[in-house]
C-alpha cells in the first residue's frame, strides 16, 4: 500500500511518500480501507518528535481517517466488511477502567491511531474493532474525515464541559483553527453570542461568515479589553481557549463571574503566570479537555449528515501531496482542516 512515512524525527523532509507492506488485522481488529485523513497539528509535532508520545520507525503518521471495513481478524462480532466507519485515535478496551468511567475518549490501552501504532495517511489502517463509529449513509468521507476530530473535540469542550446555554457571551480562540472554526458553528447552534479571535484579519472576516457575531485580532488588539467594551463590563461565560501564552492570560481576564474557560492547546506558552486569587473570586473554572467519546463524535457525525454542522475544509490534497499539506499547517496558513485523499 502506499503511505506517508517517517524512518526519523525532522521537517517536512522527512516525510516520505512510500510503498509498504498492507498491514494485516490481528484478534479483535479490523482493516479499514482509507478514503480520506485528516491533517492535525499533532501529526506535525509528531514528526518532529516534540509531542511527548514513543513512536517506533518505520512509522505511518495520520491519526483521523475514515473509510470501508476492508477486512476482520478472529473475534470481531459487531463489524462486516463494506461497513462505513470512522477510527478513533484512542485504542481502548471496554473494559478498562477509563472506558467504564466514560473516558473512552482518553483511553489509549490499545495505543493511539498514527502515533503509537500505525496511522491513517495510507490507503489502508488497522484498527480495534472497539475504536470504530459508524458512519451515517449519506455523509460523504471527505466531510467525515473534517469532523471526527475537529468537530468532535469541539463539542465536548463546548456542550459536555463548557456547558453552554443560548444567550451566553462565548469567546472563542484561534477562530481559524479546525476547532476554533468548529466551536463557531456549535455556539451559534446553541444560541450563544460568540465573539472570535485570531491573529489576521483575513481569517476574523471567515470567522464572521461562519457565525461569528463579534470579532478580535490578538495580534494587535487585547482581548481583555475588547471582551469589556463589547459585553458592557460583564465578560465572557465560555471561553474555548487552544492558544496558551498572553492570549489564554489575557482570556483568563475576560471570564464572567461563575465563567468557564476550557482549554486543549498552548502551543503560544505552555507555561502561564495566573492570579489564583482573581479565579477563586470570579468562581470560576479553568478545565482542560482531551478528546471527544465515541458517541459525542457519532452524535456530531449525525448532525454533520442532517446539515445542522458542517466541517470547514480548507482544502483536500492527494495522499502523495502530503508535504504540501504539511508545509501549509506549519505555516498556520489554513482556515478549518485540510484533507488527504488515498
Amino acid at each position: 500500500m502506499k503511505a506517508i512515512v517517517i524512518h526519523e524525527f525532522g521537517g517536512i523532509d522527512k516525510l516520505r511518500y512510500e510503498e509498504i507492506e498492507t498491514p494485516e488485522p490481528g484478534d479483535g481488529q479490523v482493516l479499514v480501507k482509507i478514503f480520506a485523513s485528516g491533517i492535525n497539528h499533532l501529526d506535525h509535532d509528531l514528526r518532529e518528535g516534540v509531542s511527548g508520545i514513543d513512536v517506533k520507525f518505520p512509522h505511518v503518521l495520520g491519526v483521523e481517517g475514515v473509510g470501508e471495513v476492508a477486512a476482520i481478524g478472529n473475534g470481531v462480532t459487531q463489524s462486516s466488511i463494506g461497513d462505513r466507519v470512522a477510527i478513533h485515535f484512542a485504542q481502548g478496551n471496554p473494559k478498562s477502567d477509563m472506558w467504564l468511567s466514560g473516558l473512552d475518549g482518553v483511553d489509549f490501552t490499545h495505543g493511539r491511531i498514527g502515533a503509537s501504532r500505525w496511522g491513517t495517511h495510507a490507503e489502508y489502517c488497522v484498527a480495534e474493532e472497539t475504536s470504530l463509529i459508524n458512519l451515517p449513509k449519506n455523509l460523504p468521507y471527505e466531510q467525515a474525515a473534517g469532523s471526527v476530530i475537529g468537530l468532535g473535540t469541539a463539542w465536548h469542550m463546548t456542550v459536555t464541559l463548557g456547558k453552554i446555554q443560548a444567550g451566553q457571551n462565548v469567546l472563542i480562540n484561534a477562530a481559524g483553527s479546525v476547532v476554533g472554526s468548529s466551536a463557531i458553528q456549535i455556539a451559534k447552534l446553541h444560541g450563544a453570542k460568540i465573539i472570535a479571535s485570531a491573529g489576521s484579519q483575513q481569517k476574523l472576516e471567515l470567522a464572521k461568515q461562519i457565525g461569528a457575531d463579534e470579532v478580535i485580532n490578538y495580534s494587535n488588539e487585547d482581548i481583555f479589553e475588547k471582551i469589556m467594551d463589547i459585553t458592557n463590563g460583564k465578560g465572557v461565560d465560555l471561553v474555548i481557549e487552544s492558544v496558551g501564552g498572553e492570549v489564554l492570560i489575557q482570556s483568563i481576564n475576560a471570564v464572567s463571574l461563575n465563567g468557564r474557560l476550557i482549554t486543549c492547546g498552548a502551543h503560544a506558552g505552555e507555561t502561564v503566570p495566573i492570579n489564583i486569587i482573581e479565579l477563586f473570586r470570579k468562581h470560576m473554572l479553568i478545565q482542560g479537555s482531551h478528546l471527544a467519546g465515541r458517541r459525542e463524535i457519532a452524535h456530531v457525525l449525525k448532525l454533520v449528515a442532517q446539515e445542522k454542522l458542517s466541517p470547514v475544509i480548507d482544502t483536500v490534497y492527494p495522499l502523495a501531496e502530503a508535504k504540501i499539506a504539511a508545509q501549509k499547517t506549519a505555516n498556520r496558513d489554513v482556515f478549518g482542516k485540510l484533507i488527504l485523499t488515498p
